[in-house]
């Protein structure tokens, strides 16, 4: 199975957001490449919101070209063979935690597209959560310039609106 044939069938699968869920469809419809960065109509991203749930705290990355707290992600790469492992390649690489992260059961917790800068228009993102084991060592990547554990109630005071509902739902899944 291809990475585009494992995102049909996962966003298939997915229950939430159908209209936003349908335009993600229709653009893999459209674009065999719609999973790589080389596609300039958008791509799929993957990510995740590492949380610490018996600290009740969140790992956020300063992203280095965008300067904002987000969750870890990025692109899909042609080594990823699902948007699964995409986005917890993303997490490791970006967090550090190399060991012990998990995702959270059921799948994507929320979609997000959000506009790009050209010569790409859009990021199609498809947005997990993944489970820090006790005592998780962070580190930082060469992709951010900080990254830190906030409280859930702080999340809102450093983050934008859409990593809020990622904490929401991901809470919500809980």
């Amino acid at each position: 199975m291809t990475l585009h044939e494992d995102a049909v069938l996962v966003l298939k699968g997915y229950e939430g957001q159908p209209e936003l869920r349908d335009v993600y469809l229709e653009h893999l419809a459209a674009h065999p490449d719609g999973v790589y960065k080389p596609c300039g109509a958008g791509h799929i991203t993957g990510s995740a919101l590492v949380i610490d749930p018996e600290r009740e705290r969140v790992l956020l990355t300063l992203h280095k070209k965008l300067g904002m707290w987000l969750q870890m992600g990025g692109h899909c790469e042609p080594g990823d063979a699902t948007l699964a492992g995409a986005a917890m390649r993303e997490a490791r690489e970006e967090s550090g935690i190399t060991a012990g992260l998990t995702l959270l059961p059921g799948g994507p917790v929320l979609l997000d597209r959000h506009p790009i800068p050209a010569p790409c228009n859009w990021h199609l993102d498809v947005q997990y959560a993944a489970l820090a084991p006790a005592g998780a060592l962070e580190a930082i990547s060469d992709e951010s310039l900080d990254l830190r554990w906030f409280p859930y109630a702080r999340v809102a005071e450093v983050a934008d609106a859409s990593v809020v509902r990622l904490l929401e739902a991901t809470l919500a899944r809980l």
